[in-house]
This record gives structure tokens, C-alpha cells and sequence, in this order.
């Protein structure tokens, strides 16, 4: 099995929904497009990225919302070095359609009330379900690397939810780890780096918000 040394998560730059939660009134989640602040972030990230990568072949897997590919695009990646994929289980938590913006906000509250992972959005998805689904894109990563010609590197844009999701499934936290963890910034990058032992690790935290609250002992 031919496993990738790196697996690259990344952040969407920041979009015109970060700034203006009333714009989800007028435009789709999907069809949200960066702001310039968010161009700049992720041609920054772009340039962190050729770096590390140098010379490298990259499996890219991008969320197939507009933020997204905007900011796969602003990366500048060597377009013969990288296979780029659209992956639709990769997207933002949905959150129903058109959504009006006061009831987001009430809803926002109860599911800080309820809990981020079990909450489920009316027409929408709970954390457990986008889990659900990206432990279902794990799964066909895992297949991939059974190709011998598999690149040393994965990327993955997507969206904070989804990143830290990923990393939940992947390194087995807790519902409450999960729970204490913020998101990362837009256009961040969090690093899974394979080990000499074999065994990968999350190159830095999440920031943490609050401590842990377990109901029982795990392990």
C-alpha cells in the first residue's frame, strides 16, 4: 500500500458568508463565491503549499461549492504535478435551502445548547451525519492507496466542519473532543505527516474553546 507521506486539509478563504450571513437569503451555500480578503488568504496558502510540495505529484480532492474551487484555483498548483477530483461528500454541513438569516441564528443557538455534533439543522445535516459521510470518503481514500503509483501527497479544500470531522474520524476523538475543538481560520492548513513508525500525526492542534466533557470513560 502505497500511503501518501502527507495528507494537507485546508480551509476555504474566507467568502462573502463570513462576512454577511444575510447573503444565504439571496444566494445558495454552494454558489457563495471569496471575497477578496479570501483570494489574498488563499494565494498566500498557494505559496506555502508549492513549497512544500516542490516537485511532488498531488491527488487533490476539492468540496465541489464555489469557495472552494476558487480557492483551489488561487493556489497556482503545477497543473502536471496535480489529479484534482470533485468531491461532493467533502461539502458544508447543509444547512436546508434558502435560509433565512433570524432563524439561522435561532437554530445556531439551540445547537449550541443541544451540542454541534448531534444538532441537526431543520432540512439540513448534524455534525453525525457530514461524519457520516466523510468517514464514507476515508474509505475510498483508503482504497486509493493500493495503487503502487499513488502520489506522496494528498490535498484536500474543503471547509472547517468537514476538516475537523476528518480528523476526528481519522485519529478516533471522542464526540467530546470534537465538541471542545474551534474551527480553523479561513485559507488554514492542518497536516497529517506519516512517521517512521508508520503511523501518522496531526502536524498542529485545533484551538480549543473548552475543556473536553466526557460521560463516561473511553479509550
Amino acid at each position: 500500500m502505497a500511503r501518501p507521506r502527507r495528507i494537507v486539509l485546508v480551509r476555504h478563504g474566507e467568502s462573502t458568508g463570513n462576512v454577511d450571513d444575510s447573503v444565504y437569503e439571496r444566494e445558495p451555500d454552494h454558489a457563495l463565491a471569496l471575497t477578496e480578503r479570501g483570494r489574498r488568504q488563499a494565494e498566500a496558502t498557494g505559496e506555502h503549499l508549492r513549497r512544500l510540495f516542490g516537485d511532488e505529484h498531488v491527488s487533490v480532492y476539492v468540496s465541489p461549492y464555489r469557495r472552494t474551487l476558487e480557492t483551489l484555483r488561487a493556489f497556482h498548483l503545477d497543473s502536471g504535478l496535480i489529479r484534482v477530483r470533485e468531491e461532493p461528500r467533502l461539502r458544508e454541513q447543509d444547512w436546508g435551502n434558502w435560509q433565512d438569516r433570524d432563524e439561522v441564528r435561532l437554530q445556531k443557538a439551540y445547537r449550541d445548547a443541544y451540542g454541534h455534533f448531534f444538532y441537526r439543522f431543520a432540512q439540513g445535516e448534524s455534525g453525525a451525519d457530514v461524519y457520516d459521510r466523510v468517514g464514507g470518503f476515508l474509505e475510498s481514500l483508503f482504497r486509493s492507496f493500493e495503487d503502487p503509483d499513488h502520489p506522496q501527497n494528498v490535498l484536500i479544500v474543503t471547509h472547517g466542519l468537514a476538516m475537523r470531522l476528518f480528523c476526528m474520524r481519522w485519529f478516533h476523538w471522542t464526540v467530546s473532543e470534537f465538541e471542545s475543538l474551534s474551527n480553523p481560520g479561513n485559507g488554514e492548513v492542518r497536516m497529517l505527516v506519516l512517521g517512521d513508525d508508520g503511523k501518522y500525526t496531526l502536524d498542529r492542534p485545533f484551538d480549543r474553546w473548552r475543556d473536553p466533557e466526557p460521560y463516561g470513560i473511553t479509550g
